[in-house]
Protein backbone atom coordinates (compact mmCIF):
# COMPACT_ATOMS: atom_id res chain seq x y z
CA UNK A 1 0.00 0.00 0.00
CA UNK A 2 1.40 3.46 -0.87
CA UNK A 3 2.11 6.00 1.85
CA UNK A 4 -0.87 8.10 0.76
CA UNK A 5 -3.18 5.10 0.80
CA UNK A 6 -1.90 4.12 4.24
CA UNK A 7 -2.50 7.61 5.60
CA UNK A 8 -6.05 7.65 4.31
CA UNK A 9 -6.77 4.20 5.70
CA UNK A 10 -5.38 5.17 9.08
CA UNK A 11 -7.39 8.37 9.03
CA UNK A 12 -10.67 6.61 8.52
CA UNK A 13 -9.76 4.04 11.15
CA UNK A 14 -10.15 6.91 13.59
CA UNK A 15 -13.74 5.78 13.75
CA UNK A 16 -13.06 2.12 14.40
CA UNK A 17 -12.89 3.02 18.06
CA UNK A 18 -16.39 4.43 17.75
CA UNK A 19 -17.67 1.06 16.69
CA UNK A 20 -15.86 -0.56 19.59
CA UNK A 21 -17.39 1.85 22.06
CA UNK A 22 -20.89 1.60 20.64
CA UNK A 23 -21.37 -1.24 18.14
CA UNK A 24 -25.06 -0.36 18.01
CA UNK A 25 -24.98 3.38 17.78
CA UNK A 26 -26.45 5.15 20.74
CA UNK A 27 -29.25 7.21 19.28
CA UNK A 28 -31.14 8.09 22.43
CA UNK A 29 -28.38 9.78 24.47
CA UNK A 30 -28.87 13.53 24.85
CA UNK A 31 -26.01 15.54 23.36
CA UNK A 32 -23.52 17.16 25.73
CA UNK A 33 -23.75 20.93 25.33
CA UNK A 34 -21.49 23.87 25.99
CA UNK A 35 -23.60 26.58 27.60
CA UNK A 36 -21.05 29.34 27.65
CA UNK A 37 -22.18 32.45 25.85
CA UNK A 38 -19.80 34.03 23.38
CA UNK A 39 -20.61 37.52 24.65
CA UNK A 40 -19.70 38.40 28.22
CA UNK A 41 -22.63 39.31 30.43
CA UNK A 42 -25.29 37.88 28.09
CA UNK A 43 -27.36 34.86 29.13
CA UNK A 44 -26.22 31.73 27.29
CA UNK A 45 -29.77 30.84 26.34
CA UNK A 46 -30.06 34.08 24.35
CA UNK A 47 -27.10 33.39 22.05
CA UNK A 48 -27.72 31.85 18.61
CA UNK A 49 -26.81 28.16 18.58
CA UNK A 50 -24.06 26.64 16.48
CA UNK A 51 -25.05 22.96 16.50
CA UNK A 52 -22.52 20.19 15.75
CA UNK A 53 -23.92 16.74 14.91
CA UNK A 54 -21.27 14.07 14.48
CA UNK A 55 -19.40 10.95 15.52
CA UNK A 56 -16.65 10.36 18.09
CA UNK A 57 -14.48 12.86 16.23
CA UNK A 58 -16.97 15.58 17.13
CA UNK A 59 -17.69 14.13 20.58
CA UNK A 60 -13.95 14.19 21.39
CA UNK A 61 -13.49 10.51 22.24
CA UNK A 62 -10.90 9.95 24.97
CA UNK A 63 -10.57 13.64 25.82
CA UNK A 64 -12.15 16.19 28.09
CA UNK A 65 -15.19 17.93 26.54
CA UNK A 66 -13.33 21.23 26.34
CA UNK A 67 -10.64 19.59 24.16
CA UNK A 68 -13.02 18.52 21.38
CA UNK A 69 -12.99 20.68 18.29
CA UNK A 70 -16.49 22.14 18.82
CA UNK A 71 -15.38 23.51 22.21
CA UNK A 72 -12.29 24.95 20.53
CA UNK A 73 -14.55 26.57 17.96
CA UNK A 74 -16.38 28.20 20.89
CA UNK A 75 -13.09 29.74 22.01
CA UNK A 76 -12.48 31.05 18.52
CA UNK A 77 -15.96 32.57 18.48
CA UNK A 78 -15.33 34.23 21.82
CA UNK A 79 -11.99 35.62 20.67
CA UNK A 80 -13.56 36.98 17.49
CA UNK A 81 -16.39 38.62 19.44
CA UNK A 82 -18.97 36.48 17.65
CA UNK A 83 -22.04 35.80 19.76
CA UNK A 84 -22.81 32.11 19.32
CA UNK A 85 -23.33 29.22 21.72
CA UNK A 86 -21.80 25.93 20.62
CA UNK A 87 -23.77 22.73 21.25
CA UNK A 88 -21.84 19.49 20.73
CA UNK A 89 -24.20 16.68 19.70
CA UNK A 90 -21.51 14.17 18.78
CA UNK A 91 -22.26 10.47 19.43
CA UNK A 92 -19.59 7.76 19.23
CA UNK A 93 -20.20 4.83 16.92
CA UNK A 94 -22.94 6.46 14.92
CA UNK A 95 -23.60 5.83 11.23
CA UNK A 96 -25.48 8.24 8.98
CA UNK A 97 -28.61 6.15 9.58
CA UNK A 98 -28.25 6.68 13.30
CA UNK A 99 -27.76 10.40 12.81
CA UNK A 100 -30.91 10.53 10.72
CA UNK A 101 -32.92 8.70 13.39
CA UNK A 102 -32.10 11.32 16.00
CA UNK A 103 -32.23 14.38 13.76
CA UNK A 104 -35.73 15.50 14.74
CA UNK A 105 -34.85 15.13 18.42
CA UNK A 106 -31.57 17.04 18.07
CA UNK A 107 -33.29 19.81 16.11
CA UNK A 108 -35.56 20.53 19.04
CA UNK A 109 -32.58 22.77 19.81
CA UNK A 110 -33.13 25.48 17.22
CA UNK A 111 -29.87 26.18 15.41
CA UNK A 112 -28.57 29.26 13.63
CA UNK A 113 -25.76 27.16 12.12
CA UNK A 114 -25.97 23.38 11.63
CA UNK A 115 -22.70 21.48 11.17
CA UNK A 116 -23.04 17.84 10.06
CA UNK A 117 -20.14 15.37 10.41
CA UNK A 118 -21.39 11.89 9.57
CA UNK A 119 -20.71 8.93 7.32
CA UNK A 120 -17.24 7.90 8.41
CA UNK A 121 -18.60 4.85 10.22
CA UNK A 122 -20.51 4.03 7.03
CA UNK A 123 -17.20 4.07 5.17
CA UNK A 124 -15.49 2.04 7.86
CA UNK A 125 -18.11 -0.69 7.44
CA UNK A 126 -18.34 -0.36 3.65
CA UNK A 127 -22.05 0.44 3.88
CA UNK A 128 -24.03 1.34 0.77
CA UNK A 129 -23.04 4.71 -0.69
CA UNK A 130 -26.58 5.30 -1.93
CA UNK A 131 -27.89 4.92 1.60
CA UNK A 132 -25.26 7.36 2.87
CA UNK A 133 -26.31 9.89 0.25
CA UNK A 134 -29.99 9.49 1.09
CA UNK A 135 -29.38 9.79 4.83
CA UNK A 136 -27.22 12.90 4.58
CA UNK A 137 -29.67 14.51 2.16
CA UNK A 138 -32.57 13.79 4.52
CA UNK A 139 -30.73 15.22 7.54
CA UNK A 140 -29.89 18.44 5.74
CA UNK A 141 -33.42 18.68 4.37
CA UNK A 142 -34.89 18.41 7.85
CA UNK A 143 -32.50 21.04 9.15
CA UNK A 144 -33.55 23.41 6.36
CA UNK A 145 -37.19 23.10 7.39
CA UNK A 146 -36.54 25.11 10.52
CA UNK A 147 -37.81 28.65 10.38
CA UNK A 148 -35.64 30.52 9.74
CA UNK A 149 -33.45 27.78 8.24
CA UNK A 150 -29.93 27.48 9.68
CA UNK A 151 -26.79 27.98 7.70
CA UNK A 152 -25.48 24.53 6.77
CA UNK A 153 -21.96 23.12 6.94
CA UNK A 154 -21.25 19.61 5.67
CA UNK A 155 -18.05 17.94 6.85
CA UNK A 156 -16.53 15.52 4.36
CA UNK A 157 -14.98 12.13 5.04
CA UNK A 158 -13.23 9.42 3.05
CA UNK A 159 -13.60 5.65 2.92
CA UNK A 160 -11.00 3.00 3.62
CA UNK A 161 -8.78 2.49 0.60
CA UNK A 162 -8.88 -1.29 0.93
CA UNK A 163 -12.55 -1.28 -0.13
CA UNK A 164 -11.41 -0.37 -3.62
CA UNK A 165 -10.94 2.77 -5.66
CA UNK A 166 -14.45 2.74 -7.08
CA UNK A 167 -16.10 2.60 -3.65
CA UNK A 168 -13.78 5.32 -2.39
CA UNK A 169 -14.55 7.65 -5.30
CA UNK A 170 -18.30 7.18 -4.97
CA UNK A 171 -18.14 7.65 -1.20
CA UNK A 172 -16.05 10.79 -1.29
CA UNK A 173 -18.19 12.31 -4.06
CA UNK A 174 -21.29 12.29 -1.83
CA UNK A 175 -20.14 15.30 0.15
CA UNK A 176 -19.41 17.87 -2.59
CA UNK A 177 -22.49 16.63 -4.48
CA UNK A 178 -24.82 17.24 -1.54
CA UNK A 179 -23.11 20.49 -0.59
CA UNK A 180 -23.88 21.83 -4.07
CA UNK A 181 -27.42 20.46 -3.97
CA UNK A 182 -28.29 21.90 -0.55
CA UNK A 183 -26.20 25.06 -0.55
CA UNK A 184 -24.14 23.82 2.40
CA UNK A 185 -20.60 25.04 2.92
CA UNK A 186 -18.20 22.11 2.54
CA UNK A 187 -15.29 21.04 4.72
CA UNK A 188 -13.63 18.66 2.21
CA UNK A 189 -11.97 16.30 4.74
CA UNK A 190 -12.12 16.67 8.52
CA UNK A 191 -8.95 14.66 9.19
CA UNK A 192 -6.74 16.59 6.78
CA UNK A 193 -3.23 16.71 8.26
CA UNK A 194 -4.24 14.57 11.25
CA UNK A 195 -5.11 11.08 10.00
CA UNK A 196 -2.09 8.79 10.07
CA UNK A 197 0.08 11.27 12.02
CA UNK A 198 1.15 9.40 15.16
CA UNK A 199 1.91 12.51 17.19
CA UNK A 200 -1.63 13.83 16.62
CA UNK A 201 -3.44 10.65 17.63
CA UNK A 202 -4.01 8.94 20.95
CA UNK A 203 -2.13 5.73 21.94
CA UNK A 204 -4.81 3.68 20.16
CA UNK A 205 -3.54 5.29 16.97
CA UNK A 206 -7.05 6.08 15.80
CA UNK A 207 -8.46 9.01 17.78
CA UNK A 208 -7.00 12.53 17.67
CA UNK A 209 -5.16 13.90 20.68
CA UNK A 210 -5.90 17.36 22.03
CA UNK A 211 -3.37 18.68 19.50
CA UNK A 212 -5.11 16.71 16.75
CA UNK A 213 -8.47 18.14 17.76
CA UNK A 214 -6.92 21.61 17.56
CA UNK A 215 -6.04 20.84 13.93
CA UNK A 216 -9.62 19.69 13.31
CA UNK A 217 -10.85 22.97 14.77
CA UNK A 218 -8.64 24.94 12.36
CA UNK A 219 -9.91 22.90 9.41
CA UNK A 220 -13.55 23.52 10.31
CA UNK A 221 -13.02 27.13 11.31
CA UNK A 222 -11.55 28.00 7.91
CA UNK A 223 -14.93 27.13 6.33
CA UNK A 224 -17.16 28.21 9.18
CA UNK A 225 -15.76 31.67 9.91
CA UNK A 226 -16.79 33.31 6.59
CA UNK A 227 -20.40 32.29 7.22
CA UNK A 228 -20.67 34.12 10.52
CA UNK A 229 -20.37 37.75 9.44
Amino acid sequence: MSKVAWLLATAILALDGCGKEAPRERVASPPPASVRDAAAGTAASEAPVLLFVGTSLTAGYGLEPEQAYPALIQKKLDSAGLRYRVVNAGVSGETSAGALRRTDWVLRQKAAVFVLETGANDGLRALDVGALRANVRAILSRARRQAPPPKLVLVGMRALTNYGADYGRRFEAVYPELARETGAALVPFLLEGVGGVASLNQPDGIHPTAAGQAKLAETVWAVLRPLLG
